[in-house]
């Protein structure tokens, strides 16, 4: 399966209009999209190990959910509780997002109707500002900033992503 990550900033007046219009998208173009709140992402190689866990655990029928893009949300909150995943999903107002584009080909009309609704940007990178944010988010401690450096914070993202599919 292939991955593409649309990234940017948009403005969601109508959060189900939003969602029905990325389903949409995804129906008519028999790919999987998956939006997620890109202030709490600790860069791309965060959404694409969440990704590629994602795809691997449904190919081998052992997912969480049956729908990959929640299966994605899922590993990509290193949570396996679907509430607090949900909470990795983008709101009503301004957000900052990544979407989530996994099909066997992923269309470029696709790719361009994604783009359409988000003003392309690189927000889904690791930054400074992001820091108290994503280490609450991932219950990521002071003793474990401390053992490897604030440098290493999108590392213990990765491990959460990892170590989920050992929590099931």
């Amino acid at each position: 399966m292939k991955t593409h990550l649309i990234a940017g900033t948009c403005e969601i007046a109508d959060i189900n209009g939003f969602l029905h219009a990325l389903n949409d998208i995804a129906a008519g173009c028999g790919i999987t999209v998956q939006a997620i709140d890109a202030s709490k992402t600790a860069g791309n190689e965060h959404i694409l190990a969440a990704t590629e866990k994602a795809i691997r655990t449904s190919q081998r029928h052992d997912s969480i959910s049956d729908d990959l893009g929640m299966e994605i949300l899922l590993y990509a909150s290193g949570n396996r509780q679907i509430k607090k995943a949900l909470s990795m999903g983008v709101r009503t107002g301004r957000n900052e997002i990544v979407l989530v584009a996994v099909g066997d080909e992923i269309p470029d009309g696709a790719i361009r109707e994604l783009e359409n609704l988000v003003s392309v940007a690189d927000v889904t990178r690791y930054t400074r500002e992001k820091q108290d944010a994503i280490t609450t988010f991932f219950d990521i401690t002071e003793t474990e900033i401390a053992a490897v450096g604030e440098a290493k914070i999108p590392q213990l993202v990765l491990e959460r992503v990892a170590l989920m599919g050992l929590w099931k």
